[in-house]
């Protein structure tokens, strides 16, 4: 029997939308965001990254996640500098870190009971078979 695409589509999002509210609701009670938590996540892994690249690891237009990353600044969690050219570098400062840190915690439990119901083969298979979508081409569409 085929599976029908659309339910398909709508069975993946409807997940992701219970991860990312999960993950929305406890970050609040460290101070965060998802959207933040994940931005300073991408700063962590890239120092010295510009808001162009940092926005596309975060899945944001350049636009939104400049205006993030101007409340991140405002907040002292990360630091502009001045890099080669007209290029803007984003690095956590020390509060950043130690917000990234206490997001992990909460991340860390949130996802352990949103993925609960599988089985560790079954976190194999489906990542699998979510990084093999992700590397499949873009249709523009």
């Amino acid at each position: 029997m085929a599976v029908d695409l659309q339910t398909l589509g709508k069975a993946v999002k409807a997940a992701q939308y219970r991860q990312h509210r999960s993950l929305d609701t406890r970050l609040a009670s460290v101070g965060s965001t998802l959207a933040q938590w994940d931005a300073l996540r991408a700063i962590d892994s890239a120092p010295g990254a510009s808001a162009r690249e940092l926005a596309a690891t975060t899945f944001q237009s350049e636009q939104a996640f400049g205006t993030l990353a101007g409340r991140l600044v405002a907040q002292g969690l990360v630091d502009r500098r001045k890099g080669h050219g007209r290029r803007i570098e984003h690095h956590l400062t020390a509060a950043g870190r130690q917000m990234l840190r206490a997001g992990h915690e909460v991340a860390d439990t949130t996802l352990a009971e949103c993925f609960e119901a599988l089985t560790a083969a079954d976190r194999e298979s489906l990542l699998r078979l979510l990084r093999k979508l992700a590397a499949g081409t873009d249709s523009g569409a």
